[in-house]
């Protein structure tokens, strides 16, 4: 069964690797609850990362960036306390 080896580019490999890292930075609840202003900057830091990389187009990082405000403003708010 080697068919589904090799099927994508490291660039590809690259940016789904980039992708999850932030994805899973928006997880961390820890972080996200002890302080929501590193949380929130890590966030940004990771996307804008990813924009200069050439990892996403400009409307992936316009809405990676939105995720990111979202997440801290429910983040702020305390949301993880209800």
């Amino acid at each position: 069964m080697n068919a589904f080896k090799n099927q994508l580019t490291p660039a590809q490999a690259s940016r789904l690797l980039a992708f999850d890292a932030w994805h899973r930075a928006l997880e961390n609840r820890q972080l996200r609850m002890d302080c929501p202003d590193a949380y929130h900057d890590e966030l940004l830091r990771q996307s804008d990362e990813m924009d200069r990389l050439g990892m996403v187009s400009w409307a992936e990082w316009r809405d990676l960036r939105r995720e990111a405000d979202d997440a801290y403003q429910r983040a702020v708010a305390g949301e993880d306390y209800h």
